[in-house]
């Protein structure tokens, strides 16, 4: 027997909001990778954020050592810091420009430029998609690279070297820049340098950089500042400190561009001494504001902290397993509900699932291999 037209209207409704029930909690998952035997660039798998369930990755580009991924405001683009030794016949690394398929999930090459220094390992961009920062860590330098209206990296713009050393004669003898970022009002733009235990402070006016005053911020004496997080209200920045594996807190001038201490405490459990073999890598704040995530790789944990809204203060909740070896970044859905470390000396990403309430993390015991995986980004899924 034939469905009715009324059954099939009713089948096709129900269809319908069966997808837009679906497409409103799904999710695309960009991972950048360092290229291996096992890994050609940028990958992608699917999140079902009302379930966790990942899909199996795929290539969405071929493009080398992607260390590092970001996205456009709208995200309609996304951004790669390729960490090569030589582009164009220069001592220098790439950066590369995609256009994003939000029904797919493949990236389009759009351009790639020069990042202006050696090893490149962090790229954003500003609020008004102006403009691409880029850290670039051999040479401790960054760059701001003009954005076209679609989406390409433009010619010129501003390019910073950075001078100095630090304590640890071993990681310290010259800068390195390891992140640069605008801040929520886009007023000014800071960039971590793990050279010199500083976080210096440009102004930042239609894509164009000028040094503030004050110039920078200091952490404690060789402990490496590497990347950093703004709290959702914009007023504290959390900075991860690579070798001294702790998060320094400032509490944010959005006035004069200006950094004043609060506190630094370990990055690790409070009975857990720092060893040489760790190293602190991603920080990041959760949607709602109230806890922040650290990775410390060679202890191979994520530690997880209530952040108090009045104080910026940290407090230790919970630190657990990474699901893997060497947790370089970590990413955290907008829904706030999953996390997903990168685990890149065991080439896999594992998922937990997020209590919103207390911030804890639970292995869901999903993994992908992926090989060599270092950052993780989310993007809409149309």
């Amino acid at each position: 027997m034939k469905p009715s037209f009324c059954a099939k209207i009713s089948c096709a409704i129900a269809l319908l909001a069966f997808v837009a029930t679906a497409s409103a909690e799904n999710f695309l998952v960009y991972f950048g990778t360092y290229t291996n035997a096992l890994s050609r660039g940028i990958y992608v798998s699917r999140l079902d954020a009302d379930t966790g369930k990942l899909s199996a990755p795929e290539l969405a580009a071929e493009t080398p050592n992607p260390c590092f991924i970001n996205l456009s405001p709208d995200e309609k683009f996304l951004y790669a810091a390729n960490s090569v030794k030589t582009f164009n016949g220069e001592n220098v690394g790439a950066v590369s420009a995609f256009a994003i398929d939000k029904t797919f999930g493949k990236l389009k090459l759009l351009n790639q430029k020069s990042s202006g220094g050696g090893g490149p390992c962090h790229v954003s961009v500003d609020a008004t998609a102006k403009v691409l920062l880029v850290a670039n860590y051999g040479s401790g330098s960054v760059k701001a690279i003009p954005l076209n209206k679609d989406g390409a990296l433009g010619d010129g713009g501003n390019f910073f070297q950075f001078h100095g050393s630090g304590a640890n004669t071993n990681r310290q003898s010259s800068p390195h820049a390891h992140l640069m970022t605008a801040n929520p009002s886009n007023r000014f733009a800071l960039a971590c340098d793990l050279g010199t235990d500083k976080v210096m402070i440009y102004k930042l006016a239609d894509g164009i950089l000028t040094p503030n005053d004050p110039p920078f911020a200091t952490v404690p004496p060789g402990s490496g500042a590497r990347h950093l997080a703004f709290s959702r209200d914009g007023k504290f920045v959390h900075v991860i400190n690579e070798m001294g594996c702790t998060i320094t807190t400032f509490a944010w001038d959005s006035e004069n561009g200006k950094l004043n201490l609060v506190e630094t405490v370990s990055a690790l459990p409070p009975d857990v001494a720092v060893q040489n073999s760790f190293t602190a890598a991603e920080i990041l704040v959760s949607p709602n504001g109230k806890f922040v995530y650290a990775t410390v790789r060679g202890h191979d944990s994520v530690s997880v902290f209530a952040a108090d809204a009045q104080s910026g203060k940290l407090t230790f909740v919970q630190n657990i397993f990474a699901g893997g070896k060497v947790p370089r970044g970590l990413g955290i859905d907008p829904t706030g509900r999953w996390l997903i470390t990168a685990n890149q000396k065991s080439d896999n990403v594992a998922e937990f699932a997020i209590d919103t309430a207390t911030g804890k993390l639970s292995p869901t015991g999903q993994e992908l291999k992926i090989g060599a995986p270092v950052d993780v980004k989310f993007v809409k899924h149309d």
